[in-house]
């Protein structure tokens, strides 16, 4: 006896799945320039790699006899499939079908999404557009009654920021709790001028008196500015190329490590260009990122977030192969300062890098904490302890190479104090419990005040503490470990990287308390 009948109506109703919303949603879609859930997935996976779960689910019209008439199928597809070889779970709102809300969702797959990533302890990547599953005001309608707030499910999400990477790629309006699944991410992506994030979309905070656009309420700008999304992109394949090479510096989960490629790159690689890096003016700036493309492994540096606590740079990079995470200061902005956002940006990568047993290197030019009255509105010393006490919780090797500025709280922040890490300063390093420039009126008033010629006083005086702030003077009493040649940078990161590889450990995270 033949089951052929019974697979032809698989077929039939995997036809209707494929359809999604109707030839008329889906033009509507392509005219938005934006592609659809299936081509998305499809442009996101190795070719012909998906394995999709759950196709014919959705809401089945059926005749008097109980015969299928139309099958629309849910607003979610998932399962899995390979990223550059690797296995990931892949899960997509499908816009086409009732903008992805709640009317058509069946919330089982969206759960059953996050429990197979978590479970099967792989990589999730979740393409948003729409409420992602989220409530919508018919829903009382067509239920008949209002429901409590709750998200089902929700600790599956929860549980995978600390188990596996979880990357978001926001590729449309994404409100409610699509907005809430793209921020509950390791690293997410927006498409400029297209992709909007917003908590409520602009009719529903027009009824505030904000007659906003979509891009004016939720746009890129604002977004990355916020530091809600790390990157912006100009397209949705280029959206997805960004999160194959996210994806390529972390290991599976948290019980694997983070594993290292084969390079081309030259330990002994000297960059001359480092000798004069730093200006002796110490009022003049310089850039960061030139030495930090220097001494990481050439075209390796991926940053994150560059638009947010803009005066720490933060990112992923290789060093002699083996995946490392960077953080850098950035004098262009606050002269390396850390505000409030750069206390969070700090907080929430050294976090990832923890979790995902990256070990840490930082170039450090930071003179302290921002101050001044708009600082102190924006709760820095809270948001800067909250920073340190995750960098004090860190158990992964740390490097720190102190190319400039290293001064008060904020400066101390440059390594975990309570663990052994490797330190290196450049002859360019001033370090302190505060800047000399602006301290020395406040310190020596007296003496100035009571001078011939006050401000030859001054002069005399800073002159004198120059000389005593000389990071040779720290090197006699071994507060500072080593001075070395900026050139030579790369063959020290090249050391540490392979020291510390054997060092790291698997296994999850346990997240202490902040301050």
């Amino acid at each position: 006896m033949s089951w052929q009948t019974e697979l032809d109506e698989l077929k039939r109703r995997e036809a209707f799945a494929e359809m999604m919303g109707g030839a008329d949603k889906i033009k509507r879609q392509k005219d938005g320039g934006r592609l659809t859930v299936r081509e998305r997935i499809d442009g996101m996976l190795d070719p012909g790699s998906f394995h999709e779960l759950g196709k014919v689910a959705g809401m089945a019209q059926y005749d008097g006899k109980n015969d299928l008439e139309h099958l629309t199928p849910s607003n979610f597809v998932f399962g899995r499939g390979r990223v550059n070889g690797r296995q990931v779970v892949i899960g997509g709102d499908d816009f086409t079908v009732r903008g992805g809300s709640a009317d058509a969702t069946i919330k089982e797959k969206h759960i059953k999404c996050e429990q197979m990533a978590n479970e099967l302890r792989l990589p999730l990547i979740r393409i948003i557009e729409g409420s992602g599953g989220g409530g919508s005001v018919k829903t009382i309608e067509t239920t008949g009654r209002a429901n409590v707030p709750g998200v089902s499910g929700w600790e599956w999400v929860v549980r995978n920021i600390g188990t596996v990477p979880r990357v978001s790629l926001g590729l449309g309006s994404v409100a409610g709790l699509g907005a809430a699944h793209q921020a509950a991410a390791h690293y997410s992506v927006m498409v400029k001028d297209i992709s909007a994030l917003f908590v409520a979309g602009p009719p529903v905070v027009k009824r505030l008196g904000q007659d906003l656009d979509k891009q004016q309420l939720g746009g890129w700008k604002i977004q990355l500015r916020a530091g809600a999304v790390d990157e912006a992109v100009d397209s949705e394949e280029e959206a997805f190329e960004m999160a194959r090479r996210f994806l390529s510096y972390l290991p599976q989960n948290v019980y694997e490590l983070p594993e290292r490629i084969e390079t081309s790159d030259k330990e002994e690689r000297n960059d001359p260009s480092l000798m004069e890096a730093i200006p002796r003016d110490i009022r003049k700036v310089y850039k960061m990122r030139p030495i930090v493309e220097s001494v990481v492994d050439q075209g390796s540096f991926f940053e994150m977030g560059k638009m947010y606590g803009r005066s720490i740079i933060t990112g992923l990079a290789r060093v002699d192969g083996w995946p490392v995470a960077v953080m850098a200061s950035d004098p262009y902005h606050f002269g390396g300062g850390w505000t409030a956002d750069a206390c969070r940006k700090v907080e929430r990568f050294v976090d990832m890098a923890q979790t995902f047993h990256l070990p840490m290197i930082y170039l450090v030019d930071c003179p302290g904490f921002l101050i001044g009255l708009e600082s102190e509105k924006a709760g820095t010393i809270k948001e800067g302890t909250r920073a340190m006490a995750a960098i004090w919780q860190t158990t992964i090797p740390w490097c720190s190479i102190i190319v400039r500025n290293c001064f008060g709280v904020a400066g101390a922040a440059h390594q975990n104090g309570s663990r052994f890490n490797m330190r290196y300063a450049w002859p360019s390093g001033r370090w302190g419990s505060l800047p000399l420039e602006g301290g020395i009126e406040a310190a020596y008033r007296a003496d100035i005040a009571e001078a011939d010629d006050p401000a030859a006083k001054l002069a005399e005086i800073e002159e004198r503490l120059e000389k005593l702030r000389s990071p040779f003077r720290s090197a006699e009493t071994f507060w500072i470990e080593e001075i070395i040649d900026p050139r030579e940078t790369r063959k020290y990161l090249v050391d540490f990287a392979n020291t510390a590889a054997p060092l790291r450990e698997v296994g999850p995270y346990l997240h202490g308390i902040r301050g």
